[in-house]
């Protein structure tokens, strides 16, 4: 437990004791990080008003109840603020404390504790059909989810990535009779594309290689020859584009093997069971409007054909089978509806397994100020490999998550190829650096060889900033493993190196008249940099030495 915890359990202890509230509601407790508002202490804590509603009492006075009987020995000062906030002023021990937390635990600082309960996540996420490249969008979804794995991971969690391959249905045979059209069109055949099949250039590439490799002779293959072909290519490519953009997922699922084993079929049996399958003209439907969809949902045509939601229900119960709660999906907001009939299906098989879906808006790519546009049915689209191959892996993982996931994205093409510090990324991987750049020049300097613990004692005011700034991502990183805000982490590097930068600025570092003050600089200098690198490596961005 560091030092801000230890202060706020003893807070919390001093709030029952007073009030004779053992069962307090939440209220919050956060570092104030803000450099605008500096001059509102060190932690800013609205307990008071919370209380008011409570005891319905006025929350001004609350506060001043606290502020007059609350101490510690790290708290300099308490004041009341505003409608009834409380701000809590550390002292400069505390300061020293927290550096040397950070520099006894380095990484283990801002994990979970052991005794913390911890969670068996799957997260799925981008999932796209097998049946074309990659492209702009799906970017966006899949650095959510990885990044989103990483921090779980890093905090002790166990986080299994997931790729869901639709590779039965509709979307397959469609796939199979445009790869044969382009087969056929190859061969030197006169036969035209049908107007909903796949149009994209990948399958005219796609289809030299197979004649070059097989001959002309696959044209009297079967149908489904052509689709698992297709299918296994196009998975080839996916793979090989997802391992460009630093993604590896655990599991990739096949939907086909559901069917196969017969989980479809008893996955159908629990809802029927639990009165929640019913017959019309010929169809079999699900009661999708029991669970606050807008409409039931068919699960077998009259055909006799299955449709997505048929398979839906038998992966998530696979899911709970394999023991992962929760269940995380990431889709995009097209996906809705869907999101609302999934949870209903959850419910309906009476899965104790939480299902959260993350949805995330639009992207949008920006060029020489203009929107490039995208047309799936003319195979006009921008790919994620293309977007990699353009910008490097580093630039386009940051862009896709440099925006909160509910809003819309737009990727600014001429920014990201930018070298400068206009771009974030750069001016982030500069802060890192610096950071390396002036602990090497230290090495050099006499006296400076070898920076020690002890060294925290000579921390000034000019310091407390960046230890707050520092101390601060544990609590970011674990509010992300509940709220999923992946976004939170760019904003939270940025904003570091906005800090470390205008502190390097004002302050010198390594200064031969003041070695006591350097050593504690190089302490700090040091510990930034190491957090710099946790987040860059948490993000899946390469940590330059130089630049």
């Amino acid at each position: 437990m560091n030092l801000i915890e230890q202060i706020k359990q003893a807070f919390h202890s001093h709030l029952q004791t007073i009030f004779e509230q053992s069962d307090l509601a939440e209220y919050n407790f956060d570092l104030n990080t803000d450099p605008a508002k500096e001059q509102f202490g060190d932690i800013n804590t609205n307990a008071a008003m919370i209380l008011a509603k409570q005891l319905k009492k006025n929350p001004r006075e609350i506060a001043q109840k606290i502020a007059d009987s609350f101490s510690n020995e790290h708290i300099e000062k308490l004041e009341v603020a505003g409608p009834g906030f409380l701000n809590l002023y550390l002292s400069p021990t505390a300061f020293k404390t927290l550096m040397t937390q950070l520099v006894e635990a380095q990484e283990q600082f801002f994990t979970l504790s052991k005794d913390h309960p911890k969670k068996n996540f799957n997260i799925e996420f981008v999932s796209a059909n097998p049946t074309g490249p990659l492209h702009l969008g799906h970017g966006r979804g899949g650095i959510i989810g990885d990044v989103l794995a990483n921090i779980l991971q890093f905090l002790g969690h166990k986080a299994t990535r997931e790729y869901y391959i639709n590779d039965a249905g509709a979307q397959i045979q469609k796939l199979a009779k445009s790869f044969k059209v382009r087969c056929q069109q190859a061969a030197g055949m006169d036969v035209t594309m049908p107007e909903d099949g796949y149009q994209g250039q990948y399958l005219v590439d796609l289809a030299k290689v197979a004649l070059s490799e097989l001959g002309k002779e696959i044209l009297e293959k079967p149908e489904e020859f052509f689709g698992q072909y297709a299918k296994v290519h196009m998975l080839d490519q996916l793979k090989k584009t997802l391992q460009d953009y630093g993604i590896t997922f655990d599991v990739w699922f096949s939907e086909k093997s559901l069917h196969e084993k017969g989980a479809v079929d008893a996955a159908f049996k629990i809802l029927e069971k639990n009165g929640f399958l019913y017959e019309k003209d010929g169809a079999l439907w699900f009661r999708s409007t029991e669970f606050k969809d807008d409409k039931d949902r068919v699960v077998r045509k009259s055909s006799g054909d299955l449709t997505y939601v048929a398979s839906d229900i038998a992966y998530m119960e696979d899911k709970t089978e394999r023991d992962f709660d929760p269940m995380i999906m990431i889709l995009g907001h097209d996906h809705h509806s869907y999101g609302v009939r999934l949870e209903g299906l959850r419910q309906a098989l009476g899965l104790k397994a939480k299902l959260q879906i993350i949805f995330y808006q639009l992207v949008k790519m920006k060029a020489s100020g203009e929107l490039v546009r995208m047309s799936k049915r003319t195979g006009n689209i921008v790919t994620l490999e293309g977007v990699i191959d353009t910008v490097g892996t580093d630039v386009a993982r940051f862009f896709y998550l440099n925006r909160k996931a509910d809003a819309q994205l737009e990727f600014d093409l001429d920014l990201a190829l930018k070298k400068t510090e206009e771009n974030p990324v750069y001016y982030v991987q500069y802060a890192l650096v610096r950071t390396k750049s002036i602990l090497a020049k230290a090495k050099e300097e006499n006296g400076l060889e070898v920076i020690e613990k002890k060294d925290v004692q000579h921390l000034a005011d000019a310091e407390r900033f960046l230890i707050k700034k520092m101390v601060s991502l544990k609590q970011l990183l674990e509010n992300i493993s509940h709220n999923y805000h992946t976004h939170l982490l760019t904003y939270y590097v940025i904003e570091l190196a906005n800090a470390f930068h205008s502190y390097y600025s004002k302050n010198r570092v390594i200064d031969q008249e003041n070695l006591e003050q350097s050593k504690a600089r190089l302490l700090l200098i040091n510990q930034l940099k190491n957090t710099f690198e946790l987040c860059l490596t948490l993000l899946g961005i390469s940590r330059p030495d130089r630049m």
